[in-house]
């Protein structure tokens, strides 16, 4: 087995990836990058209609502070308060390394950093480099990597992190391409790996992209808000966001049935089309699935595009080749006031979808004609999808997990709650790389001795002897489960859950962890799915414990998803299934963590670390400062 020894490792080359290896770098660490391929991940691959950095204002006269950042991160509800205080101090460090970097966010001719207004923000905090910012800020920062000369191991999927009492040693990987062992040494990691992409099967995380969270998981770590996400209608090939001006445009909502017949289900439901076109519209603003617009708002959409997708096995598309409804002219004065003083001022309250996205939004058009779709002539098919998970393994104010030495920034980090500014998952990826770096620079754990590292290595690698076994005869069945595990889940533990679907869902998983020895390849060069699945099928696992668990201990709805509740409140003309209590607020002051123990994972609540008080004179901190020689 190949072993190769440094300082420090960090798995994933998204934007927090790179960042955490640039600022190990920077302060001293003999670091490397492991990643499954260098174009792989969410931040690379996916972007919206104007894609947000949140950070504390730099324009303008409105009065803003960290405290008053970090409150309204903290006010997001089941928050740690010492996580968001530290996101919001150093938002202005980690946006203006990106600048330094050459990210191009916009500035007014006097250098101000002008913001707007993102959805649970007071303070116009937000900016955009456009659409595709995530995807700038890892290609600037990968330049910076590369400059600073840190090696990158593409091709190698990490598998299993390695303790020697407790603490953080080493990792173990597989070489995709030819299914060979390659060992790590090293005395700390940061996973940057992005969230549980890979858990579902109506999902807008890009292909490449389906993290790696059970591999800190099954180490030990504790998670926190597993059943926290945010889900919204996307386009399933290719994977995009539909929101913004695709549907501020009007397209057409269409579900076709195994025999091709085509149904136009929106007007099944409103009995006035105009109040339906109004919905639509507000989607572009409101666009993740939000339990508190079911009853009155606009996520009525996201239940009938469920409803036919999942209770009706259709699929669904949008046309923006004709009119809803099959009007010739819309008369925009009967919108909502919103939407007809928006399309007025668009210049756009003429013609048809996509004669109206051409004037509004032309490189909406392109985008997807990029992609291998010209949608002026083609159906777009939609579902509803799952395209963040707020929640994640847990870590304390330095990003370090409850394994010593073992740090997680970007997505799979917990720190975000029930909601969130927009953009500010951008910010924390750059905040909780720079805080690990600079925990790890001061107070990182040493190398274990060879020897000692060699006997984990040889105790470890009898559970990866895949000789043992004749692959004759065999066929391969690994995608099959795969695939299977991810329909499952969409249907059963997505945005809408209820106590049967989860138990099936949660009964399943372990019964297919039970039987991964069932599970074959015949190449060597796919025996990476194999660990696809076991990563799939333990993160199933622990979120839908959560999900349980939350069910039976608080049972109202809040956030992005719906529990069925069959005496709970239910919007007319639809199902029972969607039947809910609204959220009572009562445990936002709580984090529900889950843990793997030896009868599988179980869920606890504990408080929220509140915001920390400081009276900070500057003589005191400087003087702390200078005797201490750092601030750990």
């Amino acid at each position: 087995m190949k072993i190769f020894e440094y300082e420090a490792i960090v798995i994933g080359t998204g934007a927090a990836g790179y960042n955490a290896a640039c600022r190990l770098k920077q302060f001293g660490k003999n670091v490397a990058i492991v990643t499954e391929a260098k174009g792989c991940g969410t931040s690379r691959n996916t972007g919206s209609d104007k894609q947000t950095y949140y950070k504390l204002g730099l324009g303008g006269d409105s009065p803003d502070s960290v405290y008053k950042m970090a409150e309204n991160l903290f006010a997001g509800g089941s928050v740690d308060g010492d996580n968001a205080l530290c996101e919001a101090a150093l938002s202005v460090r980690s946006f203006m390394n990106l600048c330094e970097l050459g990210v191009q966010f916009p500035v007014n001719r006097f250098g101000e950093y002008v913001g707007y207004k993102t959805d649970h923000d007071p303070y116009a905090r937000a900016t955009s480099a456009g659409p595709l910012t995530s995807k700038f800020m890892t290609e600037a920062l990968q330049k910076n990597a590369e400059n600073l000369g840190i090696e990158v191991y593409s091709g190698y999927l990490a598998i299993e992190i390695l303790k020697y009492n407790d603490v953080v040693c080493g990792i173990l990987c597989i070489e995709k391409a030819s299914g060979e062992l390659i060992a790590f040494k090293c005395a700390d990691i940061v996973m940057c790996t992005g969230g549980p992409a890979g858990i579902y099967a109506d999902s807008v995380y890009p292909e490449c992209h389906t993290g790696t969270t059970s591999l800190a998981l099954l180490a030990g770590a504790k998670a926190q808000n597993l059943t926290e996400w945010q889900y919204g209608l996307a386009s399933v090939n290719p994977r995009w966001n539909v929101s913004g001006t695709y549907m501020q445009v009007l397209p057409r909502f269409v579900s076709v049935d195994e025999k091709g017949n085509e149904y136009e289900f929106l007007a099944d439901y409103f009995e006035d089309k105009y109040e339906a076109l109004s919905m639509v519209f507000l989607k572009g603003y409101q666009w993740p699935f939000d339990s508190k617009k079911v009853l009155s708002g606009s996520s009525v959409i996201d239940l009938l595009v469920y409803r036919e997708c999942v209770l009706k096995n259709r699929r669904v598309y949008l046309d923006f080749t004709k009119n809803p409804f099959g009007m010739d002219l819309i008369e925009y004065n009967k919108l909502s006031d919103e939407a007809f003083e928006y399309l007025s001022k668009a210049e756009a309250t003429f013609g048809t979808p996509i004669e109206r996205l051409s004037k509004m939004n032309t490189p909406a058009i392109e985008l997807y004609k990029g992609k291998g779709l010209d949608i002026t002539k083609e159906y777009l098919e939609i579902a509803l999808c799952a395209q963040h998970n707020n929640g994640g393994i847990a870590v304390d104010m330095w990003w370090q997990t409850s394994v010593k030495g073992l740090f997680c920034a970007g997505e799979c980090a917990g720190t975000h709650g029930i909601t969130r500014p927009g953009g500010s998952a951008l910010n924390a990826g750059q905040v909780g790389s720079l805080r690990a770096a600079q925990y790890i620079s001061q107070n990182g754990n040493k190398l274990i001795e060879d020897g000692v590292f060699e006997k984990i290595l040889s105790d470890t690698e009898n559970k990866y002897d895949y000789n043992n076994k004749s692959f004759r005869d065999i066929s391969d069945n690994i995608e099959t489960y795969i695939k299977g595990a991810q329909r499952r889940m969409s249907d059963n533990a997505a945005a809408i859950r209820n106590a049967e679907g989860l138990k099936c869902a949660l009964d399943s998983a372990n019964a297919e962890i039970a039987a991964l020895s069932k599970c074959f390849v015949k190449d060597k060069a796919k025996i990476y799915l194999y660990y696809k699945l076991k990563d799939i099928l333990y993160t199933q696992s622990a979120v839908v414990t959560a999900m349980i668990d939350y069910s039976k201990t608080v049972g109202d709805t809040r956030g992005s998803s719906l529990y069925f509740d069959e005496n709970g409140k239910l919007r007319d003309g639809l199902e029972e299934i969607f039947r809910f209590t609204e959220e009572k607020g009562n445990t936002r002051s709580k984090i529900q963590e889950t843990i793997l123990t030896e009868n599988g994972f179980v869920s606890s609540w504990r408080d929220v670390r509140p915001i920390p008080q400081n009276d900070d004179f500057f003589e005191n901190i400087w003087r702390q400062y200078r005797e201490n020689g750092n601030i750990y």
